[in-house]
């Protein structure tokens, strides 16, 4: 019985061994022929080309009034009547606001006097009855006091400079006008006096659009405060350098706003036609972003091997992106299984 126990157990050793020497003799051979291919990512491919395309590009920016005036006297003083009330519509040349006049009248007598003595001397100076020193100084006196007057009616008769809105007041009759700043708009000011029927959209265009830009060419403007609805605007001023810190310029657009629907401090959307232009666009949902870093990359194919190429993204259009750097025409890119790859992995190309 011994003997036969043993004899069992040397034949399961025996077949034990045969089968793991087989088992392995079969993975060797395996790897050996080739097929570790079966461990490759399955993927869809597309050849990049060049497309052309229109560029419209769209620049946000804040309106703002086209003319805006912080209205104040050049010195301090009590203010005796003001005309107008926030929303007012006033005029060039309507008269605002009513300052002390104390300074004014002392000036107005100062200055008739004065010509009273001018004519005087300017009568007996066509006769040669004076020194033409002495006429020069009356002279001149006459008209520093005229210069005078002239600049105390202008601060303490405030005109409206310009066709506008008042958009804000911030003193009551009677009170003193101090000179200091008003703290909700950081500048001295009596009233304030907006100009609305065209508004100011200032953007900032990259540099490379430089040449493109020019006085006259016009803009779509449209705002979500009124869907569907497009203003046209114009580029009327651009800034003659570049930013160096973001390699952008700045641009000036007038919007036209002659039914008032547009209001200073609504968020709106420039849209420039920079023409037409060849571009590598690669659908977005390729680009995959590296986790805990800005950068961006994508996989393309190396000779069925899976390449990282970090990429330099620029402008969406629709689904597709456009590439700056980082790929080239004729680069195969993997547009589907992307997400699963690793550098260098095997790829199994899907039709």
């Amino acid at each position: 019985m011994k003997i036969l126990r043993i004899s069992t157990i040397t034949i399961l050793s025996i077949v034990l061994t045969s089968v793991t020497s087989c088992t392995t003799r079969q993975k060797n051979t395996l790897v050996k022929s080739g097929k570790k291919t079966l461990n490759a990512a399955t993927v869809r491919t597309k050849i990049l080309k060049e497309t052309t395309i229109t560029r419209n590009n769209i620049y946000m920016a804040t309106l703002i009034p086209f003319k805006e005036v912080n209205l104040a006297p050049a010195s301090p003083g009590r203010i005796e009547k003001i005309n107008v009330a926030v929303s007012d519509h006033v005029r060039k040349g309507q008269i605002l606001v009513y300052m002390d006049s104390t300074n004014l009248e002392q000036a107005k007598i100062n200055l008739l006097n004065l010509r009273t003595n001018f004519r005087r001397l300017d009568t007996l100076m066509k006769t040669n009855s004076i020194a033409n020193q002495q006429y020069d100084e009356v002279r001149a006196t006459y008209e520093a006091a005229k210069a005078s007057y002239q600049f105390l009616l202008n601060n303490t008769v405030l005109k409206a400079p310009f066709d506008g809105i008042i958009s804000g007041k911030y003193f009551e009759n009677g009170e003193i006008y101090s000179g200091a700043p008003i703290p909700t708009i950081g500048k001295a000011a009596v009233l304030s006096i907006v100009q609305i029927n065209h508004l100011k959209a200032v953007i900032n265009i990259e540099a490379l659009y430089y040449p493109k830009v020019k006085p006259g060419m016009q803009a779509e403007i449209t705002s979500d405060t009124y869907p569907g609805h497009v203003y046209t605007g114009v580029v009327y001023r651009k800034y003659p350098t570049i930013d160096p810190t973001t390699k952008t310029f700045t641009v000036e657009l007038k919007v036209p706003n002659n039914n008032l629907d547009l209001r200073p401090g609504m968020f709106a959307r420039v849209k420039l036609n920079m023409g037409k232009a060849k571009v590598l666009l690669i659908p977005t949902i390729t680009i995959i972003k590296q986790i805990g870093t800005n950068n961006k990359y994508v996989f393309i194919n190396n000779n069925n091997r899976a390449e990282k190429r970090l990429i330099k993204p620029g402008r969406v259009y629709d689904d597709q992106t456009e590439i700056l750097k980082g790929l080239e025409v004729g680069d195969e890119l993997v547009v589907e299984g992307q997400n699963k790859l690793m550098e260098n992995k095997p790829l199994r190309i899907k039709n």
